[in-house]
């Protein structure tokens, strides 16, 4: 499956108050997940493979590092629990990194709101104006992803440019 999102990612102090907002506003709360993303070594873009309670999944991505909202072209493929497919990928390709976190997952229509605990970097929210089907513009998503950015308060010095790998690789260098 691919799709286009529109998406940011900042650090949150206050993850009870984006709770409460999203309940106010009848989010569809998924669960929460405890996540270990597998990040592989390929020559561009991220391969990373999700095991989860709730996700499992490949997943493919290209964007930019940007802080504010920046588009993400991703390719996502469905993987069985406990599938040898990580064995196969860490012997071909070598990992990178593993990004551990609990995952808070919320949906409003279209936009899929991301509360993460991410073991050695802290508290974020991450928002993803999603496009599956192509009835939505990347102008719309953006627009989506703007307005929960203010209605989150988001303040554009919590604004992270990189992913939680990048983050992690920052830390062991």
């Amino acid at each position: 499956m691919q799709h286009l999102n529109i998406e940011i990612k900042a650090r949150c102090q206050n993850l009870d108050r984006i709770r409460q907002l999203l309940k106010s506003r009848s989010a569809d709360a998924k669960g929460v997940d405890h996540q270990v993303d597998t990040y592989f070594n390929v020559p561009a873009g991220r391969l990373k493979l999700r095991q989860g309670n709730i996700e499992n999944e490949l997943i493919f991505y290209q964007r930019n590092n940007q802080a504010g909202p920046k588009r993400s072209d991703v390719s996502i493929a469905p993987v069985e629990p406990n599938s040898p497919l990580k064995d196969v990928l860490s012997k071909v390709l070598g990992v990178l990194v593993v990004v551990d976190k609990q995952r808070e997952i919320y949906f409003i229509d279209n936009v899929k709101i991301l509360l993460d605990t991410v073991v050695g970097l802290g508290t974020f929210v991450e928002i993803e104006a999603i496009d599956s089907d192509g009835s939505r513009t990347a102008g719309q998503l953006q627009a989506q992803c703007n307005e929960y950015m203010k209605l989150f308060e988001i303040n554009p010095a919590d604004l992270v440019a990189v992913s939680y790998s990048d983050l992690l690789l920052d830390i062991k260098s």
